[in-house]
């Protein structure tokens, strides 16, 4: 079975009910965590998830609120004998590695042990048994990816944008997509009153409009801007007004299952 769990679902701020946007993909064996902000520890145990069950990590890009908790994780489990896979761009494995470093956690002390693994745009690796990943540009961040893993026992593919503007080409990589969890920051309203978030988020419309195109099967909206005066119920109305697939309006701690 393919599941994933949200670990959290809020952008920059995390609120009381939203922590910042973390996930669980979880497809036979493997348990892979895509990005790693807060107290990744304690989310994982809210999960019902062993942490010691996660090999691999996948990291977006390195704004705070995306990878702020590596060194947590870390440090948590330096008893353990443990490697965490830690996949990202080249920009985000020197980064990953000189965050370790700050707090002294690569050292032989510590039993917990990251291995850094950069990915290009394009380049395809096996991440874990029965999972293999493409890495895509997307334009937020100069060290941003985007991630698709294909899951060999089921032949599902899972999306995961990281945070995004609309990026055409991902959406066609992602056409046919049996799960696509993708930035979703607000209404169209506030992108149309803040038009520099145009640049760097997707609004609710918008996000509706090209999972429709792309025939996405199971769209998850993630990454809301919960700073912003808007229910997340009128997210849920704009992206519908477009959008005829599944639609999930995940809450922090939801499980869903990709069929």
């Amino acid at each position: 079975m393919t599941e994933i769990t949200f670990l959290g679902t809020s952008g920059y701020l995390p609120t009381a009910e939203r922590d910042n946007a973390a996930f669980l993909l979880k497809a036979g064996e493997a348990s892979i965590l895509i990005d790693c902000p807060g107290s990744p520890l304690r989310r994982l145990a809210a999960a019902g998830a062993r942490p010691l069950d996660v090999r691999t990590i996948f990291i977006t890009h390195i704004h705070t609120d995306h990878v702020y908790g590596l060194p947590s994780l870390v440090h948590g489990l330096m008893l353990r004998d443990h490697v965490f896979r830690l996949y990202g761009s080249e920009e985000t494995v020197g980064f990953c590695r000189r965050l370790l470093d700050l707090f002294g956690l690569r050292e032989p002390k510590y039993r917990t042990r990251v291995e850094l693994i950069a990915l290009g745009a394009g380049d395809r690796a096996d991440v874990d048994e029965g999972v293999e990943t493409t890495a895509w540009s997307v334009p937020h961040q100069s060290s941003s990816l985007a991630y698709e893993f294909q899951l060999v026992p089921d032949g599902k593919r899972v999306f995961f944008s990281g945070d995004t503007s609309i990026h055409p080409a991902f959406f066609e990589a992602a056409r046919g997509a049996d799960a696509l969890v993708h930035d979703c920051g607000a209404p169209a309203r506030f992108f149309e009153k803040y038009p520099a978030l145009k640049a760097v988020h997707t609004s609710a419309a918008d996000l509706g409009m090209w999972s429709e195109r792309a025939g996405v099967r199971l769209l998850a909206p993630v990454h809301f801007l919960m700073e912003l005066p808007f229910e997340i119920d009128e997210i849920e109305r704009e992206i519908r007004s477009h959008f005829r697939g599944r639609l999930v309006m995940p809450a922090d701690l939801d499980r869903v299952a990709v069929e």
